[in-house]
C-alpha cells in the first residue's frame, strides 16, 4: 500500500487526511481492492483521535472511493477508477467563446506594485473610518436581523435607496425620490444592465477619446459598436457625436482620465443633441466628491428635461472598492426593464452591506469621511502638480483638474521621450503609473501619464515624483 499522510497542524485534520486519501486514489497509488488501514491504526500513526480519521472515512465512503465490508475492513472502491477527476477541467475541443472573448480584455485596474504607488482611481483604506463601518455591518448581522431577511426587491435595501436619494440630492443636486434609485455592485454593473437593457447588436455607443476602459470594452462585450469622441477642455465634442449615436456615455464632472470638466455650454449642447437624436445619455460621476475649488457644475440629471439621462454613482472611491457598491438612477421609462435585468443577472445585491451603507449615509459617517479625505487628497493633488510643474516642465504639462484621485499629464509637443520606457524604469525603481495611451481606444493614441495620489501615502509623493522623473532618463 502506498499512503502516506502527513499532518500540518494547520486546519481541519480530518480534512486533510480526506484530501491526502483521496489525492492517493486519483494518482493510482491506491489501487481499486486495496484494503486501507483500520482507523484505529491510522490514528495511532498520525496521534490524532480514532474519530477524526472515522469522519474522514465516512466522507469518502459517502463519495463511492470506499467501501466498508461488515467483518473484512475498508477497501478502495473497485469503482473508483472510474470516480478519478484530472487536476484541470476539460479541454473543451471545439467549444469556442464568441469573438468578443477569445482574446480577454485588459482594462486599466488594480493596485500597482512597490512603494510610490501612484495607481489609478484607488481610494487611501488607511483614512477610512472601518471601525465605525464594521461596527454597523455587525449590527446589521445579528440574529434578530438575519431570521427577518429573505429574497429581496432587486432594487435593493429600500433604506438605503432612500438614504440615496437623500444624499445625491444634497451633495449633487440631483434629482430622484427612493423609487428612481437602483443599488448595483459597482458602476460597472451599473453600465452592464444599462447596456443589457438599451444595446442591440450593431447598436451605435459613443464614449470618450481618451477614456475609460472597462465602460468601451463591455459596450463592445455586448455587441455595440463602439466610436471613440475626441475630448477637449469643454469636455466631450458634441459636434464629433456620429448621427447614428444611441447611446453616449460621459464622465463630465470629472474626465476620465483627464480630469477636465464638461463645461455648462456643452452638457446643454449635448442634452440638446441627445433630444434631438432620441439617444440615452449615461452620466458616470465616479469621483465628484472629492473636489478641491469651486462648486462643481450642476450634473446633467439635474439639467435633464425630457428623461435622456441615466446617472450612475459608485461608492468605491468614496468607500473601499472591495464593497462593490453602486447605483444607477434612471428615467421612468426605463425602470421596469433595468430592475427586470437586475432580477435576471443576479436577484439583488448583500443586504446587510446595503442596510449597513443606509445608516453609514443617514447618521453623516460618509459625509465626514468625505470632508476629511478631501483635505487629505488636496494636498497631496497640490504635491503632484507642483512637482509636475517643476521637475517635468521640459517634457510634460499636467491637465488642469480641481477633482478626483489622479492628475493627467500630457507629452509637451515637440518632447522626444519615450514614456513606456519611463513607465518601466519607474517600476525598477518602486514606482506604479500608467501611460495615457493605455486610456485610449483608438490610434493613434494620445501621450502621457496619469498619476494617481489615492494609494500613495502623502510623505512618499515627493520621492516618488523624484523617481519618476529621474526615469525619463536611459
Amino acid at each position: 500500500m502506498d499512503l502516506h499522510v502527513s499532518l500540518t497542524g494547520r486546519g481541519d485534520l480530518a480534512t486533510q487526511i480526506y484530501r491526502q486519501i483521496l489525492d492517493a486514489v486519483v494518482d493510482g497509488r491506491l489501487r481499486p481492492g486495496e484494503r486501507m488501514p483500520p482507523t484505529r491504526e491510522l490514528a495511532r500513526r498520525l496521534a490524532v483521535s480514532r474519530n477524526t480519521v472515522a469522519v474522514a472515512y465516512d466522507r469518502l465512503t459517502a463519495e463511492g472511493f470506499l467501501i466498508g465490508r461488515v467483518g473484512a475492513g475498508t477497501f478502495v472502491c473497485v469503482e473508483a477508477l472510474d470516480r478519478r477527476r484530472p487536476r484541470t477541467a476539460p479541454a473543451g475541443r471545439g467549444v469556442r467563446p464568441r469573438r468578443f472573448w477569445r482574446t480577454a480584455p485588459s482594462p486599466v485596474t488594480g493596485l500597482g506594485e512597490g512603494p510610490y504607488d501612484f495607481t489609478v482611481g484607488v481610494p487611501d483604506v488607511h483614512i477610512f473610518p472601518l471601525e465605525t463601518w464594521r461596527r454597523l455591518v455587525t449590527q446589521e448581522l445579528r440574529l434578530t436581523t438575519i431570521q427577518q431577511a429573505d429574497y429581496s426587491e432587486p432594487a435593493g435595501h429600500p433604506g438605503l435607496r432612500a438614504a440615496i436619494a437623500r444624499y445625491v440630492g444634497v451633495a449633487r443636486s440631483v434629482r430622484a425620490a427612493p423609487d428612481d434609485v437602483l443599488v448595483t455592485h459597482g458602476a460597472q454593473q451599473a453600465l452592464d444592465l444599462v447596456g443589457r437593457v438599451l444595446i442591440e447588436p450593431g447598436t451605435r455607443v459613443a464614449v470618450e477619446e481618451p477614456g475609460y476602459p472597462p465602460a468601451r470594452l463591455l459596450f463592445e462585450s455586448l455587441g455595440a459598436r463602439v466610436a471613440g469622441v475626441p475630448v477637449d477642455g469643454d469636455g466631450l465634442d458634441v459636434a464629433a457625436l456620429p448621427t447614428d449615436t444611441r447611446l453616449v456615455y460621459v464622465t463630465p464632472s470629472h474626465q476620465y482620465p483627464l480630469g477636465v470638466p464638461m463645461s455648462l455650454r456643452r452638457r446643454a449642447a449635448l442634452l440638446a443633441w441627445a433630444e434631438r437624436h432620441r439617444a440615452v445619455v449615461v452620466e458616470d460621476d465616479y469621483d465628484s466628491e472629492f473636489r478641491f475649488e469651486d462648486r462643481p457644475l450642476e450634473p446633467l440629471q439635474s439639467l435633464d428635461r425630457d428623461g435622456r439621462v441615466v446617472y450612475v454613482g459608485t461608492f468605491s472611491k468614496t468607500m473601499l472598492p472591495m464593497l462593490r457598491l453602486g447605483f444607477l438612477i434612471a428615467p421612468a421609462s426605463l425602470r421596469p426593464a433595468l430592475v427586470g435585468a437586475k432580477r435576471l443577472t443576479d436577484w439583488h445585491g448583500e443586504l446587510s452591506n446595503q442596510a449597513a451603507l443606509a445608516r453609514f449615509l443617514d447618521d453623516g459617517h460618509l459625509a465626514r469621511h468625505v470632508r476629511r479625505a478631501t483635505r487629505v487628497y488636496a494636498d497631496r493633488h497640490a504635491l503632484v502638480v507642483g512637482a509636475l510643474r517643476r521637475d517635468f516642465a521640459s517634457w510634460l504639462e499636467p491637465v488642469p483638474s480641481a477633482a478626483g484621485l489622479h492628475v493627467c499629464a500630457r507629452l509637451t509637443p515637440g518632447a522626444e521621450v519615450d514614456l513606456t520606457g519611463v513607465v518601466r524604469r519607474a517600476a525598477e525603481a518602486g514606482v506604479a503609473v500608467t501611460e495615457l495611451a493605455r486610456f485610449c481606444g483608438q490610434r493613434p493614441a494620445q501621450h502621457g501619464l496619469v498619476i494617481g495620489y489615492g494609494a500613495v501615502p502623502t510623505e512618499r509623493i515627493a520621492e516618488g515624483m523624484r523617481r519618476l522623473a529621474a526615469s525619463r532618463a536611459g
